[in-house]
Protein backbone atom coordinates (compact mmCIF):
# COMPACT_ATOMS: atom_id res chain seq x y z
CA UNK A 1 0.00 0.00 0.00
CA UNK A 2 2.88 2.11 0.52
CA UNK A 3 3.71 4.69 -2.40
CA UNK A 4 6.72 2.30 -4.37
CA UNK A 5 8.25 5.61 -4.89
CA UNK A 6 9.43 6.12 -1.39
CA UNK A 7 13.41 5.62 -1.49
CA UNK A 8 15.45 3.25 0.02
CA UNK A 9 17.91 6.06 -0.27
CA UNK A 10 15.60 8.36 2.40
CA UNK A 11 15.29 5.34 4.56
CA UNK A 12 18.99 6.70 5.97
CA UNK A 13 17.35 8.29 8.04
CA UNK A 14 17.00 5.94 10.08
CA UNK A 15 19.03 7.23 13.01
CA UNK A 16 19.64 5.03 16.06
CA UNK A 17 17.79 6.53 19.36
CA UNK A 18 19.14 9.57 20.17
CA UNK A 19 20.74 8.87 24.33
CA UNK A 20 19.90 12.09 25.27
CA UNK A 21 18.67 14.13 28.14
CA UNK A 22 18.80 16.98 30.91
CA UNK A 23 20.27 17.97 34.38
CA UNK A 24 17.37 20.24 34.61
CA UNK A 25 14.27 17.81 34.79
CA UNK A 26 11.72 18.38 37.33
CA UNK A 27 11.80 16.40 40.42
CA UNK A 28 8.81 13.37 40.18
CA UNK A 29 9.03 9.51 41.35
CA UNK A 30 10.50 7.38 38.87
CA UNK A 31 10.38 4.16 37.29
CA UNK A 32 11.99 2.42 34.67
CA UNK A 33 9.52 0.55 31.94
CA UNK A 34 9.43 -2.60 30.75
CA UNK A 35 11.74 -1.78 28.70
CA UNK A 36 14.14 -0.46 31.46
CA UNK A 37 13.70 3.65 30.53
CA UNK A 38 13.43 5.80 33.14
CA UNK A 39 9.73 7.49 33.03
CA UNK A 40 8.79 10.49 34.60
CA UNK A 41 9.29 14.28 34.67
CA UNK A 42 9.48 16.55 32.49
CA UNK A 43 11.83 17.28 28.81
CA UNK A 44 12.08 20.62 28.13
CA UNK A 45 12.98 21.47 24.68
CA UNK A 46 13.89 25.05 23.18
CA UNK A 47 11.56 25.72 20.78
CA UNK A 48 13.14 28.96 18.23
CA UNK A 49 9.98 30.80 18.09
CA UNK A 50 6.19 30.66 18.80
CA UNK A 51 3.57 28.60 17.63
CA UNK A 52 0.69 30.22 15.35
CA UNK A 53 -1.72 28.60 16.85
CA UNK A 54 -2.34 24.53 17.67
CA UNK A 55 -5.23 23.81 14.82
CA UNK A 56 -3.29 21.83 12.91
CA UNK A 57 -5.13 22.88 9.17
CA UNK A 58 -4.28 26.82 9.84
CA UNK A 59 -0.40 25.61 10.06
CA UNK A 60 2.56 25.34 7.34
CA UNK A 61 5.52 25.50 9.55
CA UNK A 62 7.95 23.72 11.63
CA UNK A 63 7.51 25.38 15.15
CA UNK A 64 3.76 25.45 14.71
CA UNK A 65 3.45 21.92 14.17
CA UNK A 66 6.57 20.34 16.79
CA UNK A 67 4.17 21.20 19.78
CA UNK A 68 1.00 19.71 17.14
CA UNK A 69 2.49 16.72 16.03
CA UNK A 70 2.59 15.64 19.85
CA UNK A 71 -1.12 16.29 20.41
CA UNK A 72 -2.38 14.62 17.03
CA UNK A 73 -2.60 12.00 15.00
CA UNK A 74 -2.93 11.32 11.50
CA UNK A 75 -4.54 8.36 9.30
CA UNK A 76 -0.87 7.56 8.34
CA UNK A 77 2.22 8.33 9.61
CA UNK A 78 5.96 8.35 8.60
CA UNK A 79 8.00 5.70 10.21
CA UNK A 80 10.21 6.86 12.79
CA UNK A 81 13.76 8.05 11.80
CA UNK A 82 12.32 7.88 7.79
CA UNK A 83 9.93 8.32 4.99
CA UNK A 84 8.05 5.27 4.97
CA UNK A 85 5.01 4.91 5.70
CA UNK A 86 3.11 2.96 8.61
CA UNK A 87 -0.53 3.25 9.55
CA UNK A 88 -1.26 5.37 12.46
CA UNK A 89 -5.43 6.32 13.14
CA UNK A 90 -5.10 3.57 10.04
CA UNK A 91 -4.08 0.23 10.82
CA UNK A 92 -4.19 -0.33 6.96
CA UNK A 93 -5.19 0.87 4.09
CA UNK A 94 -6.24 0.55 -0.23
CA UNK A 95 -7.24 2.15 -3.16
CA UNK A 96 -8.61 1.38 -6.47
CA UNK A 97 -6.97 1.31 -9.75
CA UNK A 98 -7.35 4.46 -10.62
CA UNK A 99 -5.96 6.14 -7.29
CA UNK A 100 -9.37 8.18 -6.72
CA UNK A 101 -11.13 5.93 -4.02
CA UNK A 102 -8.83 5.92 -0.57
CA UNK A 103 -10.27 3.21 2.17
CA UNK A 104 -9.00 2.99 5.54
CA UNK A 105 -9.46 0.98 7.97
CA UNK A 106 -9.34 2.21 11.26
CA UNK A 107 -7.82 1.61 14.68
CA UNK A 108 -10.52 0.63 17.35
CA UNK A 109 -11.12 1.62 20.91
CA UNK A 110 -9.35 5.16 20.43
CA UNK A 111 -10.77 8.50 22.14
CA UNK A 112 -10.00 12.20 21.68
CA UNK A 113 -8.26 14.13 24.49
CA UNK A 114 -12.05 14.99 25.73
CA UNK A 115 -13.58 11.59 26.16
CA UNK A 116 -15.39 11.19 22.49
CA UNK A 117 -14.59 8.27 20.06
CA UNK A 118 -12.50 8.52 17.13
CA UNK A 119 -14.25 6.38 14.86
CA UNK A 120 -15.27 6.93 10.53
CA UNK A 121 -17.68 9.28 10.98
CA UNK A 122 -14.89 12.08 12.62
CA UNK A 123 -12.93 11.12 10.06
CA UNK A 124 -15.35 12.28 7.69
CA UNK A 125 -15.99 15.49 10.10
CA UNK A 126 -12.47 16.89 9.24
CA UNK A 127 -12.22 16.08 5.84
CA UNK A 128 -15.34 17.61 5.21
CA UNK A 129 -14.63 20.76 7.08
CA UNK A 130 -11.58 21.35 5.56
CA UNK A 131 -13.52 21.11 2.09
CA UNK A 132 -16.08 23.54 3.38
CA UNK A 133 -14.52 25.88 5.28
CA UNK A 134 -15.87 29.28 4.76
CA UNK A 135 -14.08 33.00 4.04
CA UNK A 136 -10.92 34.20 2.81
CA UNK A 137 -9.10 34.57 5.82
CA UNK A 138 -9.56 31.05 6.75
CA UNK A 139 -8.80 29.50 3.46
CA UNK A 140 -5.95 31.71 2.93
CA UNK A 141 -3.91 30.48 5.72
CA UNK A 142 -4.59 26.70 5.05
CA UNK A 143 -1.60 26.46 3.03
CA UNK A 144 -1.33 22.85 3.14
CA UNK A 145 -4.80 22.01 2.15
CA UNK A 146 -4.80 23.96 -0.59
CA UNK A 147 -1.20 22.36 -1.83
CA UNK A 148 -2.82 18.57 -1.66
CA UNK A 149 -6.28 19.48 -2.32
CA UNK A 150 -6.39 22.42 -4.77
CA UNK A 151 -9.55 24.16 -3.84
CA UNK A 152 -12.66 24.04 -1.98
CA UNK A 153 -16.26 23.78 -2.03
CA UNK A 154 -16.41 27.38 -2.41
CA UNK A 155 -13.11 29.24 -3.29
CA UNK A 156 -12.77 32.23 -1.43
CA UNK A 157 -9.07 33.20 -1.54
CA UNK A 158 -6.81 33.54 -4.46
CA UNK A 159 -5.19 31.44 -5.85
CA UNK A 160 -6.83 28.07 -4.72
CA UNK A 161 -7.97 25.89 -8.02
CA UNK A 162 -10.06 22.90 -8.64
CA UNK A 163 -10.62 20.86 -5.73
CA UNK A 164 -9.52 17.07 -5.54
CA UNK A 165 -11.33 16.00 -2.86
CA UNK A 166 -15.02 14.75 -3.41
CA UNK A 167 -16.43 13.55 -0.41
CA UNK A 168 -15.93 10.81 2.39
CA UNK A 169 -18.37 8.17 3.45
CA UNK A 170 -18.42 6.36 6.97
CA UNK A 171 -19.16 2.80 5.83
CA UNK A 172 -19.12 1.65 9.62
CA UNK A 173 -17.49 2.91 12.58
CA UNK A 174 -14.35 1.32 11.71
CA UNK A 175 -14.38 2.16 7.97
CA UNK A 176 -13.62 5.82 6.11
CA UNK A 177 -13.51 5.64 2.41
CA UNK A 178 -12.38 8.81 0.82
CA UNK A 179 -13.01 9.75 -2.90
CA UNK A 180 -11.09 12.24 -4.86
CA UNK A 181 -12.37 14.07 -8.02
CA UNK A 182 -9.07 12.79 -9.83
CA UNK A 183 -5.35 10.82 -8.86
CA UNK A 184 -3.04 12.73 -7.25
CA UNK A 185 0.44 12.00 -6.64
CA UNK A 186 0.69 13.34 -3.72
CA UNK A 187 -1.39 10.44 -1.71
CA UNK A 188 -0.93 8.05 0.26
CA UNK A 189 2.01 10.04 1.96
CA UNK A 190 0.30 13.12 2.18
CA UNK A 191 -2.21 11.25 4.64
CA UNK A 192 0.76 11.54 7.12
CA UNK A 193 1.07 15.26 6.62
CA UNK A 194 0.77 17.23 10.31
CA UNK A 195 -1.70 19.84 8.82
CA UNK A 196 -3.70 16.81 7.98
CA UNK A 197 -3.90 15.61 11.65
CA UNK A 198 -7.48 14.47 12.92
CA UNK A 199 -9.12 16.89 15.44
CA UNK A 200 -12.47 15.86 18.08
CA UNK A 201 -15.46 17.50 16.13
CA UNK A 202 -17.29 18.21 19.47
CA UNK A 203 -14.09 20.13 20.11
CA UNK A 204 -13.96 21.76 16.83
CA UNK A 205 -17.76 23.00 16.83
CA UNK A 206 -17.64 23.77 20.67
CA UNK A 207 -14.81 26.38 20.34
CA UNK A 208 -15.75 28.13 17.20
CA UNK A 209 -12.24 26.36 15.21
CA UNK A 210 -13.36 27.73 11.92
CA UNK A 211 -13.25 31.59 13.09
CA UNK A 212 -10.48 33.21 11.47
CA UNK A 213 -10.13 36.88 11.17
CA UNK A 214 -7.83 39.01 9.53
CA UNK A 215 -6.90 42.25 10.91
CA UNK A 216 -4.50 44.65 8.71
CA UNK A 217 -1.25 42.09 8.27
CA UNK A 218 -2.11 39.60 10.80
CA UNK A 219 -4.78 36.93 11.31
CA UNK A 220 -6.48 35.75 14.54
CA UNK A 221 -7.59 32.45 15.48
CA UNK A 222 -10.25 30.27 17.94
CA UNK A 223 -10.57 29.52 20.97
CA UNK A 224 -9.55 25.89 19.99
CA UNK A 225 -6.58 26.75 18.12
CA UNK A 226 -4.80 28.76 21.17
CA UNK A 227 -6.71 27.50 24.10
CA UNK A 228 -8.57 23.76 24.16
CA UNK A 229 -6.87 22.07 21.34
CA UNK A 230 -7.86 18.60 21.49
CA UNK A 231 -6.56 15.42 19.17
CA UNK A 232 -5.58 11.94 19.79
CA UNK A 233 -2.19 11.97 20.42
CA UNK A 234 0.61 10.94 23.28
CA UNK A 235 0.45 14.58 25.17
CA UNK A 236 -2.69 16.57 25.97
CA UNK A 237 -2.38 19.69 26.06
CA UNK A 238 -1.93 22.13 29.42
CA UNK A 239 -1.63 25.17 28.25
CA UNK A 240 0.36 28.12 26.26
CA UNK A 241 2.17 31.00 28.82
CA UNK A 242 2.56 33.89 26.25
CA UNK A 243 4.20 35.92 28.60
CA UNK A 244 6.99 33.36 29.65
CA UNK A 245 7.24 31.27 26.15
CA UNK A 246 6.24 28.05 27.55
CA UNK A 247 4.29 25.68 26.20
CA UNK A 248 3.19 23.02 28.51
CA UNK A 249 1.70 19.57 27.52
CA UNK A 250 1.10 16.34 29.25
CA UNK A 251 1.25 12.81 29.35
CA UNK A 252 -2.06 11.11 27.98
CA UNK A 253 -2.43 8.24 30.25
CA UNK A 254 -5.21 6.92 27.37
CA UNK A 255 -2.95 6.97 24.48
CA UNK A 256 -3.27 4.06 21.81
CA UNK A 257 0.07 3.93 21.03
CA UNK A 258 3.84 3.78 23.09
CA UNK A 259 2.23 6.36 25.89
CA UNK A 260 4.83 8.95 27.42
CA UNK A 261 7.71 8.22 29.44
CA UNK A 262 7.79 11.97 30.66
CA UNK A 263 5.10 13.13 32.84
CA UNK A 264 5.35 16.36 31.00
CA UNK A 265 6.70 18.02 27.94
CA UNK A 266 7.56 21.86 28.17
CA UNK A 267 8.30 23.57 24.92
CA UNK A 268 10.69 26.56 25.96
CA UNK A 269 10.66 29.79 23.48
CA UNK A 270 14.25 31.25 22.93
CA UNK A 271 14.16 33.27 20.07
CA UNK A 272 17.93 33.86 20.22
CA UNK A 273 19.98 31.27 19.21
CA UNK A 274 23.42 31.96 21.88
CA UNK A 275 20.54 31.77 24.55
CA UNK A 276 19.41 28.12 23.13
CA UNK A 277 22.97 27.23 23.73
CA UNK A 278 23.48 28.69 27.09
CA UNK A 279 20.37 27.40 28.59
CA UNK A 280 21.04 23.83 26.87
CA UNK A 281 24.63 24.07 28.52
CA UNK A 282 22.95 24.98 31.89
CA UNK A 283 20.55 22.25 31.79
CA UNK A 284 17.42 24.68 32.13
CA UNK A 285 16.63 22.49 28.54
CA UNK A 286 17.50 19.25 27.02
CA UNK A 287 17.09 19.71 23.75
CA UNK A 288 17.50 22.04 20.76
CA UNK A 289 17.11 21.90 17.02
CA UNK A 290 19.25 23.26 14.43
CA UNK A 291 22.54 24.12 15.64
CA UNK A 292 24.43 26.78 13.83
CA UNK A 293 26.99 25.18 11.47
CA UNK A 294 30.38 26.54 13.63
CA UNK A 295 28.53 25.05 17.45
CA UNK A 296 28.12 21.42 16.08
CA UNK A 297 31.58 20.08 16.65
CA UNK A 298 31.77 22.04 19.84
CA UNK A 299 28.33 21.09 21.37
CA UNK A 300 29.48 17.26 20.31
CA UNK A 301 32.76 17.85 22.57
CA UNK A 302 31.48 18.88 25.45
CA UNK A 303 29.50 15.93 25.56
CA UNK A 304 26.50 16.90 23.97
CA UNK A 305 23.99 14.05 21.00
CA UNK A 306 24.63 16.00 17.67
CA UNK A 307 22.64 13.91 15.44
CA UNK A 308 22.13 14.94 11.99
CA UNK A 309 19.71 14.66 9.97
CA UNK A 310 20.13 13.70 5.98
CA UNK A 311 19.23 16.80 3.51
CA UNK A 312 15.78 15.95 2.90
CA UNK A 313 15.32 20.25 2.40
CA UNK A 314 15.68 22.83 -0.13
CA UNK A 315 16.36 26.56 0.52
CA UNK A 316 15.89 29.14 -2.17
CA UNK A 317 15.63 32.65 -3.76
CA UNK A 318 12.41 33.49 -4.58
CA UNK A 319 11.55 36.22 -7.37
CA UNK A 320 8.52 38.51 -6.81
CA UNK A 321 7.24 39.33 -10.97
CA UNK A 322 5.19 41.69 -9.66
CA UNK A 323 8.41 43.94 -10.27
CA UNK A 324 8.58 44.02 -14.29
CA UNK A 325 12.32 44.07 -14.19
CA UNK A 326 11.69 40.63 -12.13
CA UNK A 327 9.15 39.14 -15.16
CA UNK A 328 12.32 39.88 -17.45
CA UNK A 329 14.34 36.21 -17.35
CA UNK A 330 17.28 37.78 -18.13
CA UNK A 331 17.33 39.71 -14.63
CA UNK A 332 15.90 36.04 -13.17
CA UNK A 333 18.81 34.64 -14.62
CA UNK A 334 21.35 37.17 -14.23
CA UNK A 335 20.91 37.56 -10.51
CA UNK A 336 21.32 33.39 -10.29
CA UNK A 337 24.44 33.61 -12.14
CA UNK A 338 25.86 36.60 -9.53
CA UNK A 339 25.30 34.21 -6.28
CA UNK A 340 28.37 32.46 -5.28
CA UNK A 341 26.76 29.25 -3.76
CA UNK A 342 29.27 27.33 -3.30
CA UNK A 343 31.03 30.09 -1.33
CA UNK A 344 27.95 30.08 0.53
CA UNK A 345 27.95 26.36 1.66
CA UNK A 346 31.47 25.88 2.64
CA UNK A 347 31.47 29.50 4.76
CA UNK A 348 27.48 28.96 6.07
CA UNK A 349 26.30 25.45 5.49
CA UNK A 350 26.33 22.67 7.93
CA UNK A 351 29.08 19.86 7.32
CA UNK A 352 27.46 18.42 4.28
CA UNK A 353 25.46 20.87 2.87
CA UNK A 354 25.55 20.75 -1.21
CA UNK A 355 24.67 23.35 -3.95
CA UNK A 356 21.21 22.83 -5.03
CA UNK A 357 20.58 22.67 -8.56
CA UNK A 358 17.18 21.63 -8.76
CA UNK A 359 13.99 22.03 -6.10
CA UNK A 360 14.46 18.90 -4.37
CA UNK A 361 16.63 16.34 -3.40
CA UNK A 362 18.13 13.58 -5.82
CA UNK A 363 16.24 10.69 -3.76
CA UNK A 364 13.07 11.75 -5.05
CA UNK A 365 11.70 10.73 -8.33
CA UNK A 366 11.71 12.66 -11.05
CA UNK A 367 15.36 14.63 -10.88
CA UNK A 368 17.20 15.50 -13.61
CA UNK A 369 20.69 15.08 -14.31
CA UNK A 370 21.33 17.39 -17.17
CA UNK A 371 19.18 20.80 -15.77
CA UNK A 372 20.74 23.78 -16.63
CA UNK A 373 23.19 25.11 -13.98
CA UNK A 374 24.16 28.50 -12.85
CA UNK A 375 27.72 28.61 -11.93
CA UNK A 376 29.06 31.29 -10.57
CA UNK A 377 29.78 33.76 -13.21
CA UNK A 378 29.83 38.09 -12.32
CA UNK A 379 30.79 38.74 -15.90
CA UNK A 380 27.62 36.69 -17.09
CA UNK A 381 25.50 38.30 -14.69
CA UNK A 382 26.40 41.96 -15.50
CA UNK A 383 26.45 40.86 -19.23
CA UNK A 384 22.30 39.47 -19.14
CA UNK A 385 21.76 42.53 -16.90
CA UNK A 386 23.05 44.96 -19.43
CA UNK A 387 20.92 42.76 -22.04
CA UNK A 388 17.58 43.67 -20.17
CA UNK A 389 18.58 47.35 -19.18
CA UNK A 390 18.47 46.83 -15.72
CA UNK A 391 21.92 47.98 -14.83
CA UNK A 392 20.58 50.46 -12.48
CA UNK A 393 18.77 47.58 -10.13
CA UNK A 394 17.02 48.16 -7.07
CA UNK A 395 15.48 45.72 -5.09
CA UNK A 396 14.19 44.95 -1.97
CA UNK A 397 14.92 41.33 -0.15
CA UNK A 398 13.28 40.29 2.58
CA UNK A 399 14.70 37.71 5.39
CA UNK A 400 13.46 35.98 8.70
CA UNK A 401 14.45 36.52 12.18
CA UNK A 402 14.12 35.14 15.72
CA UNK A 403 13.72 32.01 13.79
CA UNK A 404 16.33 29.07 12.46
CA UNK A 405 14.92 26.60 9.99
CA UNK A 406 16.03 23.34 8.81
CA UNK A 407 17.02 24.25 5.40
CA UNK A 408 18.19 28.30 6.85
CA UNK A 409 20.35 27.18 10.07
CA UNK A 410 20.92 31.50 10.45
CA UNK A 411 18.84 33.40 7.66
CA UNK A 412 20.44 36.82 8.35
CA UNK A 413 23.85 35.78 7.55
CA UNK A 414 22.53 33.86 4.93
CA UNK A 415 20.96 37.19 3.74
CA UNK A 416 24.04 39.24 4.41
CA UNK A 417 26.29 36.84 1.20
CA UNK A 418 23.89 36.96 -0.83
CA UNK A 419 23.16 40.49 -0.68
CA UNK A 420 26.84 41.24 -1.07
CA UNK A 421 26.91 38.76 -4.40
CA UNK A 422 23.99 40.89 -5.55
CA UNK A 423 25.79 44.33 -4.91
CA UNK A 424 28.98 43.12 -6.52
CA UNK A 425 26.80 42.82 -9.98
CA UNK A 426 25.45 46.50 -9.44
CA UNK A 427 22.17 45.45 -8.05
CA UNK A 428 21.35 47.94 -4.73
CA UNK A 429 19.59 45.61 -2.06
CA UNK A 430 17.63 47.20 0.24
CA UNK A 431 17.24 44.62 3.54
CA UNK A 432 14.00 44.04 5.10
CA UNK A 433 14.01 41.71 8.76
CA UNK A 434 10.56 40.32 9.70
CA UNK A 435 9.87 37.95 12.28
CA UNK A 436 9.14 34.76 11.36
CA UNK A 437 5.37 34.48 12.34
CA UNK A 438 3.22 37.29 12.47
CA UNK A 439 5.38 39.18 9.95
CA UNK A 440 7.91 37.75 7.99
CA UNK A 441 5.21 34.76 6.20
CA UNK A 442 2.62 36.79 6.10
CA UNK A 443 4.85 39.77 4.22
CA UNK A 444 5.86 37.47 1.83
CA UNK A 445 3.24 34.69 1.55
CA UNK A 446 0.25 36.72 1.99
CA UNK A 447 0.92 40.19 0.14
CA UNK A 448 3.64 39.96 -1.48
CA UNK A 449 5.65 42.97 -0.34
CA UNK A 450 9.41 41.58 -1.36
CA UNK A 451 11.32 41.68 -4.43
CA UNK A 452 13.40 38.94 -3.57
CA UNK A 453 12.72 36.39 -0.20
CA UNK A 454 14.63 33.58 1.55
CA UNK A 455 12.64 30.58 1.85
CA UNK A 456 12.49 26.88 2.00
CA UNK A 457 11.40 23.34 2.64
CA UNK A 458 11.73 20.26 4.39
CA UNK A 459 9.87 17.09 2.27
CA UNK A 460 7.09 16.01 4.22
CA UNK A 461 6.93 12.72 2.16
CA UNK A 462 9.34 11.40 -0.73
CA UNK A 463 7.19 12.95 -4.07
CA UNK A 464 8.18 15.60 -6.62
CA UNK A 465 4.58 17.43 -6.11
CA UNK A 466 5.67 17.87 -2.36
CA UNK A 467 8.03 19.17 -3.19
CA UNK A 468 7.98 21.34 -6.56
CA UNK A 469 4.36 21.22 -6.78
CA UNK A 470 4.27 22.86 -3.51
CA UNK A 471 6.32 25.43 -4.94
CA UNK A 472 5.40 26.27 -8.06
CA UNK A 473 1.82 23.98 -8.76
CA UNK A 474 0.03 27.48 -9.06
CA UNK A 475 0.30 30.70 -8.79
CA UNK A 476 1.26 32.47 -5.70
CA UNK A 477 1.40 35.65 -3.93
CA UNK A 478 4.81 35.26 -2.95
CA UNK A 479 6.10 34.80 -6.40
CA UNK A 480 3.86 37.12 -8.42
CA UNK A 481 3.87 34.68 -11.24
CA UNK A 482 0.23 34.41 -12.47
CA UNK A 483 1.24 34.57 -16.08
CA UNK A 484 3.38 31.06 -15.83
CA UNK A 485 0.54 28.86 -17.05
CA UNK A 486 2.77 26.49 -18.80
CA UNK A 487 4.58 25.44 -16.11
CA UNK A 488 1.13 25.34 -13.46
CA UNK A 489 -0.38 23.20 -16.40
CA UNK A 490 2.93 20.80 -16.69
CA UNK A 491 3.21 20.43 -13.12
CA UNK A 492 -0.13 19.35 -13.42
CA UNK A 493 0.07 16.71 -15.58
CA UNK A 494 3.18 15.38 -13.89
CA UNK A 495 0.89 15.12 -10.96
CA UNK A 496 -1.47 13.34 -12.04
CA UNK A 497 0.54 10.45 -14.46
CA UNK A 498 -0.27 7.35 -12.49
CA UNK A 499 2.12 5.40 -14.76
CA UNK A 500 5.73 5.19 -12.71
CA UNK A 501 8.02 5.71 -15.91
CA UNK A 502 5.77 8.26 -17.21
CA UNK A 503 5.90 9.96 -14.03
CA UNK A 504 9.43 9.90 -13.84
CA UNK A 505 10.07 11.84 -17.51
CA UNK A 506 7.54 14.30 -16.64
CA UNK A 507 9.11 15.46 -13.64
CA UNK A 508 12.28 15.14 -15.61
CA UNK A 509 11.22 17.71 -17.85
CA UNK A 510 9.37 20.02 -15.49
CA UNK A 511 12.66 20.26 -14.03
CA UNK A 512 14.64 20.66 -16.96
CA UNK A 513 12.00 23.36 -18.19
CA UNK A 514 11.79 25.40 -14.28
CA UNK A 515 15.39 26.01 -14.55
CA UNK A 516 15.69 26.87 -18.48
CA UNK A 517 12.37 28.35 -19.38
CA UNK A 518 10.64 29.88 -15.95
CA UNK A 519 13.24 30.57 -13.22
CA UNK A 520 10.93 31.28 -10.58
CA UNK A 521 13.06 31.15 -7.98
CA UNK A 522 17.02 30.23 -7.51
CA UNK A 523 17.71 26.90 -5.79
CA UNK A 524 20.63 28.03 -3.56
CA UNK A 525 21.54 24.49 -0.88
CA UNK A 526 20.28 21.16 0.53
CA UNK A 527 21.77 20.85 3.98
CA UNK A 528 21.30 18.48 6.89
CA UNK A 529 19.91 19.85 9.79
CA UNK A 530 21.13 18.86 13.41
CA UNK A 531 19.28 17.80 16.62
CA UNK A 532 21.21 18.11 19.68
CA UNK A 533 20.22 16.86 23.15
CA UNK A 534 21.97 16.24 26.67
CA UNK A 535 23.55 12.80 27.43
CA UNK A 536 20.96 11.85 30.09
CA UNK A 537 17.60 11.51 27.53
CA UNK A 538 17.22 8.59 25.61
CA UNK A 539 14.49 7.18 22.92
CA UNK A 540 14.65 10.26 20.63
CA UNK A 541 14.51 9.16 17.10
CA UNK A 542 15.32 11.73 14.61
CA UNK A 543 13.62 12.36 11.44
CA UNK A 544 14.75 13.14 7.93
CA UNK A 545 11.57 15.12 8.07
CA UNK A 546 11.99 16.67 11.22
CA UNK A 547 8.65 14.96 11.98
CA UNK A 548 10.30 13.65 15.84
CA UNK A 549 7.92 12.37 18.37
CA UNK A 550 8.54 12.74 21.87
CA UNK A 551 6.72 10.04 23.45
CA UNK A 552 9.68 7.94 23.09
CA UNK A 553 11.42 10.56 25.15
CA UNK A 554 13.04 9.49 28.71
CA UNK A 555 14.63 11.71 31.27
CA UNK A 556 17.49 10.67 33.49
Amino acid sequence: MQASRLKAAVALAAAAALAVGASGCAKSERDEDSGGAKTGGTFVFAGAGNPKNFDPIFNDDGESFRPIRQMYDTLVQNKPGTADLQGALAESWEHDPEGKVWTFHLRKNVKFHDGTPFNAAAVCFNFDRWFNMKGAAAQSQMIYYSDVFGGFAKNEAEGVGEPVYNKCEAKDDGTAVVTMNRYKGAFPGAFALTALSIASPEALKKYDADTVKQNGDSFEYSAFANEHPVGTGPFTFGGWDKAKGEITLNRNPDYWGEKAKVDKLVIKIIEDENTRKQELRAGTVQGIDFPAPADRKALAGEGFQVLDRPAFNILYLGFNQKNPKLKDLRVRQAIAYALNRQALVQTKGPGGTKVADEFMPDTVLGYAQDVQKYDYNVDKAKQLLKEAGAENLTLNFYYPTDVSRPYMPNPQEIFTVLANDLQAVGIKVNGVARPWNGGYKDDVQQFGKQDLHILGWTGDYNDPGNFVGTFFGRAKVEFGDQAMTEMFDAITKADATVDEAGKKTAWEQVNRDIAAKWLPAVPIWHAPPAIVVTKDVKGLVASPLTDERFNTVSVG
